[in-house]
C-alpha cells in the first residue's frame, strides 16, 4: 500500500484499494466455494453412506424408529382379537404349571362354544399332562380351526419343540419363532418359511390370519407386479431384504415384513383363563373372532422387547430382563394377526422403505442443504442454528413420512448435513483467518488494533454494496502543515527532498496511530488525521477522550519535530517549524468517489474548521512566537480539554469561507529545555 506521495500531490488513505482488492479476492473465492459446496457435499454423503455400510449406525437408526413408534398417536385396539392370557393369578389358582390337559381342553370347549373363526394355541403341547389326556386328543381332533405351535431350533430358542402330535397329523400346526434384532428388541414379522423338502410353514400369526381371511374369500397370492411379493387380496406384503432401511446384512430367512405394531403390551382385549372357565365373559366375545391361548404371567419368561419397550439392550441375547414394558409372546402374534388383518382389510398402512438409490439422494439432498446453509449464511453464530432447525425439518419430515407409512433414514442425513455444514464453515473460517491477516497486516502500520478490527467486521458493507456508505458520528479532526516547505522544494534536490519528507511523514503518522487516530489523507507536507472513527462514539466520556488525543498527539508531533529539526541541522537539512489546527464536531465518514477513484475520507464543517484554524494568520505567529509548533483549537475541542491542557484565548475571528465568528484557542507547547 502505497503510503507516502509526491511533494503537492494531494493522497487519501489508501482503505478503498484494499477494500477493492478484498472484494475481488473474495469474489474469485465464491466461485470456488461454490464448487467446494458442489463437492463437499456428496463427498460427506459419500463417506455417511460408506459408514452406514459396515452397520454402525444401526443401533442408532432402529432407536429413532422406536421413538417415532412411541410418539405416535394411539390406535384403537383391533376387535377381532381376543387373547386368553394364563397370568400369576391363574398360576396361583391352577398350583402347578403347565396346566394339566383336562383343564386345557376344558378351555379349548369353552372357546369353541362362543364359535369364533380360529384359535391359536401358543402353549407347547408335545408331550401329555396328565390327566385329561384324552379329554385334550379329543377336542383336537374335533376342532378344524384350532391351530397348535412348534418351534425349529434357532440361536434364541436353541432346540426344537415339536407340536401336539395330533395337530400334526391334521396339519394344524404352525411356527410361533420370531426374529430379534441385535439390539434384542423385535421389529420384524416372520410369516413363513420355505423347508428343505420344499414345502411351506407358515408362522401362528399367518395360519390365524389365513384362516380368518378364507371366511372373507381372500386366499394368498403372488403379487402380479413381483412374483416373490405375497398379495392378500389387493394387498401386497413387501418382503424384508437384509439391506431394508437401516439394517445392513441382517438374515432374511423366510418370508418377513416390518411390523406396524399395534400399539405397546396390552393393546388387546385380555382376559384371563379363570374367567372363560369360571364364564365371566360375555357370550358373545369370542364370536366370529381370532382367539389366541398364551402365557402373559411374568414368572414364564415369555417376553420380548419391542419398540415400545424400555428394557435396556441386551447384545448378547441371554436372560433378557423382563419389564412392564415388555410384550408377550402371545401378544406378539396377536401383533402379527392384526398387522395382515388390518392391512388387507383396512387399508391401514404397512413400514415401507425406500430402494438404496432413493435414500442415498436423499442423503445427498441433506448434505447439500448442510453445505449451502453454511456457505450462504457464512457465520460461526447463525451456521449452527440454522443447521439445528434443518435438523429439525428433516426430522419432522422423516416422522411425517412415517406416519404416512415410510421408514426413512434420519441419522445419516443428519450426519451428512452436519458433516457438510461443519467442513464448509471450516473452509469459510479458515479463509477469514486469511482474509483477516492479510488486512491487518496492511493496516497494523497505519491505524490502531481497534480500528482495524472495526475496519474488517466493516468489510460486508463494501462487499455488498461496493462502498462503505456514510455514517454519521462524533469526531475531532487534526490538520497539520510545515511552515515555509515551497522553498525548500524549490531549493532541494527531489530525491533528497522525498527522504527528508518521507522522514518527517512516517514520525508523524505513527504519532497518530499511537493515539487512536487515523491518517485521513496526506496532501504534500500536510497531514490530515481523524480521532472516532471509524468507530462511532457513543459517550460523552468516549468523545472527550478523542479530543483530549488529538492534542496529545499534536503536542508529540512537536517534541518530535524539535527531535528531527536537531538532527537535520547536524546534518546539514533544512529545518522546518509546524502549524496544526484541531476541532471536533459531527462529521460524515464513508466512501467518496467515482468507479474510476473511490477514497474512505472524512468531510464536514469541524474537517474546515481544523484546515482554515491549521492556517490562520499566519502573520500571528510573529507577534506570538510558539517554538516550532503552533496548535489552535476551536471552542468546541477547548470545551472538552480545558482541564487538561495550558490554552489561551486568542480571538473571535471568521474563519475564510464562514459567516459566523469563530473563537480560536491556543494550545501552549512546554519549552524544550
Amino acid at each position: 500500500m502505497k503510503l507516502f506521495s509526491q511533494p503537492g500531490e494531494r493522497r487519501t488513505f489508501s482503505l478503498m484499494p484494499v477494500l477493492r482488492q478484498l472484494k475481488w479476492r473474495t469474489a474469485q473465492k465464491q466461485i470456488w466455494a461454490w464448487r467446494g459446496v458442489l463437492v463437499t457435499a456428496p463427498v460427506m454423503a459419500g463417506l455417511v453412506i460408506a459408514l452406514r455400510t459396515t452397520g454402525s449406525l444401526q443401533l442408532l437408526e432402529w432407536a429413532l424408529l422406536d421413538q417415532f413408534f412411541r410418539l405416535r398417536p394411539p390406535e384403537l385396539q383391533d376387535a377381532r382379537i381376543v387373547i386368553v392370557g394364563i397370568d400369576e393369578s391363574d398360576i396361583q389358582k391352577l398350583g402347578k404349571w403347565p396346566l394339566s390337559d383336562r383343564r386345557l381342553a376344558q378351555l379349548l370347549t369353552r372357546i369353541k362354544a362362543q364359535n369364533p373363526r380360529a384359535i391359536g394355541l401358543d402353549i407347547y403341547r408335545d408331550l401329555p399332562v396328565p390327566p385329561g389326556h384324552s379329554d385334550l386328543v379329543q377336542i383336537f381332533s374335533t376342532t378344524p380351526n384350532l391351530i397348535g405351535i412348534e418351534s425349529f431350533a434357532d440361536e434364541r430358542q436353541g432346540s426344537a419343540v415339536a407340536a401336539p402330535p395330533t395337530l400334526k397329523q391334521r396339519q394344524q400346526v404352525a411356527f410361533n419363532n420370531v426374529v430379534i434384532d441385535a439390539d434384542d428388541r423385535l421389529r420384524r414379522g416372520l410369516l413363513y418359511f420355505q423347508k428343505e423338502d420344499g414345502s411351506v410353514q407358515l408362522g401362528l400369526g399367518m395360519q390365524l390370519a389365513l384362516l380368518y381371511l378364507q371366511t372373507e374369500g381372500i386366499t394368498p397370492q403372488s403379487a402380479p407386479a413381483n412374483p416373490d411379493y405375497l398379495r392378500l387380496g389387493t394387498t401386497i406384503l413387501p418382503r424384508f431384504a437384509a439391506n431394508d432401511g437401516a439394517y445392513i446384512q441382517a438374515d432374511a430367512t423366510g418370508y418377513q415384513v416390518l411390523l406396524n405394531f399395534r400399539g405397546p403390551a396390552r393393546s388387546f382385549k385380555i382376559v384371563s383363563l379363570h374367567d372363560v372357565l369360571e364364564n365371566r365373559i360375555p357370550p358373545d366375545l369370542m364370536r366370529d373372532r381370532i382367539v389366541l391361548i398364551g402365557a402373559t404371567a411374568v414368572s414364564l419368561r415369555d417376553f420380548f422387547s419391542t419398540p415400545y419397550s424400555g428394557a435396556p439392550f441386551n447384545l448378547q441375547n441371554q436372560n433378557p430382563v423382563t419389564t412392564p414394558e415388555q410384550t408377550s409372546g402371545v401378544e406378539v402374534q396377536a401383533m402379527v394377526v392384526s398387522h395382515l388383518l388390518s392391512a388387507t382389510l383396512d387399508g391401514r398402512v404397512q413400514i415401507l422403505v425406500w430402494k438404496d438409490f432413493e435414500e442415498w439422494l436423499w442423503i445427498l439432498a441433506w448434505a447439500y442443504v448442510g453445505a449451502i446453509l453454511s456457505w450462504s449464511l457464512c457465520s460461526l453464530r447463525w451456521t449452527p442454528i440454522a443447521v439445528l432447525l434443518a435438523g429439525g425439518g428433516l426430522t419432522l419430515s422423516a416422522y411425517l413420512l412415517f406416519l404416512a407409512g415410510w421408514w426413512v433414514p434420519i441419522v445419516p442425513p443428519l450426519l451428512a448435513l452436519i458433516s457438510a455444514a461443519a467442513v464448509i464453515t471450516a473452509y469459510i473460517a479458515r479463509q477469514e483467518r486469511e482474509d483477516r491477516q492479510t488486512v491487518m497486516n496492511l493496516f497494523e502500520r497505519h491505524v490502531t488494533q481497534e480500528i482495524a478490527e472495526a475496519i474488517w467486521r466493516d468489510r460486508q458493507l463494501f462487499l455488498k454494496q461496493g462502498r462503505l456508505p456514510g455514517r454519521r458520528m462524533m469526531a475531532t479532526v487534526l490538520f497539520s502543515d510545515l511552515k515555509n516547505f515551497t522553498p525548500i522544494a524549490e531549493n532541494s534536490d527531489p530525491e533528497a527532498l522525498m527522504l527528508w519528507l518521507n522522514e518527517y511523514l512516517e514520525a508523524m503518522a505513527q504519532i497518530v496511530v499511537t493515539h487512536g487516530g487515523v491518517v485521513d489523507k496526506f496532501i504534500g507536507d500536510s497531514v490530515m488525521a481523524v480521532f472516532g472513527v471509524p468507530i462511532p462514539r457513543t459517550t460523552p466520556g468516549e468523545i472527550i477522550n478523542d479530543a483530549k488525543q488529538a492534542v496529545h498527539c499534536a503536542l508529540e508531533m512537536s517534541t518530535r519535530l524539535d527531535l528531527l529539526n536537531q538532527r537535520w541541522q547536524t546534518a546539514g537539512l533544512p529545518t522546518v517549524s509546524m502549524r496544526v489546527g484541531i476541532s471536533t464536531g459531527p462529521v460524515v465518514t464513508g466512501s467518496l468517489g467515482g468507479l474510476q477513484k473511490l477514497d474512505y475520507t472524512t468531510i464536514g464543517d469541524s474537517v474546515n474548521i481544523a484546515a482554515r484554524l491549521e492556517s490562520y494568520d499566519k502573520g500571528f505567529e510573529k507577534s506570538s512566537p510558539t517554538g516550532s509548533c503552533r496548535i489552535l483549537v476551536s471552542e468546541s475541542t477547548y470545551q472538552h480539554i480545558q482541564d487538561s491542557f495550558e490554552i489561551q484565548f486568542i480571538d473571535s475571528e471568521k474563519l475564510r469561507g464562514r459567516e459566523q465568528l469563530t473563537r480560536i484557542y491556543q494550545v501552549l507547547v512546554p519549552a524544550v529545555m
